[in-house]
């Protein structure tokens, strides 16, 4: 049985439910009302909230426990103030997901046949990965680009691979196209992509897809080498903390 924890699309479906659910009822509205509105069970609904609160989506009235929209659905509700709103609210949660995580972070997006980092965390003792080869050339090396490819259908990685020469960056890069398609095939779409030294010796990374309607991206993370033995686990708390993001995406 697949593990529903691990689905932020699924997860974000239901917070846009509730959302607008709230959003209905401007003089509060309960979690039970929420959930025989939109169909949530309140098991799944109770974590929700709680991850809806803490981004300020929502907040929890204190007499009687209704809920009313928050001020970060206002500001990314916006359309004068919605970029600016969107950059510092992805920017806050990556800086969380760095924290909490102990590695530096990325999103990543898939735009007019490039793939392009568009924002990141890193610090000190979480380095960013050092770009020695341009992120645009090494999608068949690195968990960002392997992650975007999974994305599109099998001609649109055809014609990408087709654009950028596919370079041995280290001994365990992948160069035969084939091989490559065949995992990029295979790839299950709840499981995070990973790169074990194939971009950079000393650096691995996961990525899972924040995919937000026709728009192809990623979330990411990379660590130094000898934290290799916490990339699993990592990846793990990265797929679960990606909801977040591909929700301010939707909005």
């Amino acid at each position: 049985m697949q593990h529903e924890a691990i689905t932020p699309h699924r997860s974000v479906q239901s917070a846009l439910r509730v959302l607008e659910t709230v959003a209905r009822h401007s003089t509060g509205v309960t979690a039970a009302r929420i959930a025989r509105d939109t169909g949530v069970p309140l098991a799944q609904l109770t974590p929700l909230l709680r991850m809806l609160t803490s981004e300020g989506y929502v907040e929890e009235l204190t007499d009687g426990g209704a809920y009313v929209t928050g001020e970060t659905l206002s500001r990314l509700g916006s359309t004068r103030h919605h970029a600016a709103a969107l950059r510092e609210k992805l920017q806050r949660t990556l800086d969380g997901l760095r924290d909490s995580i102990g590695a530096a972070v990325y999103i990543s997006r898939y735009v007019d046949g490039e793939v392009r980092v568009t924002e990141f965390a890193a610090g000190p003792g979480t380095p960013a990965v050092n770009e020695w080869v341009d992120f645009r050339s090494s999608a068949h090396a690195s968990a960002v680009g392997k992650s975007l490819l999974t994305q599109l259908d099998v001609n649109g990685r055809r014609d990408h691979l087709s654009r950028h020469k596919m370079a041995r960056l280290t001994s365990r890069t992948i160069t035969n196209e084939q091989v490559l398609l065949n995992r990029l095939a295979s790839q299950p779409a709840t499981v995070p992509v990973l790169d074990l030294q194939e971009y950079a010796v000393g650096t691995v990374c996961a990525a899972v897809p924040i995919t937000a309607g026709s728009a192809v991206g990623c979330l990411a993370l990379s660590l130094p080498v000898e934290h290799a033995h916490r990339l699993r686990e990592a990846a793990d708390t990265l797929n679960r903390g990606a909801a977040p993001v591909l929700l301010s995406l939707a909005i």
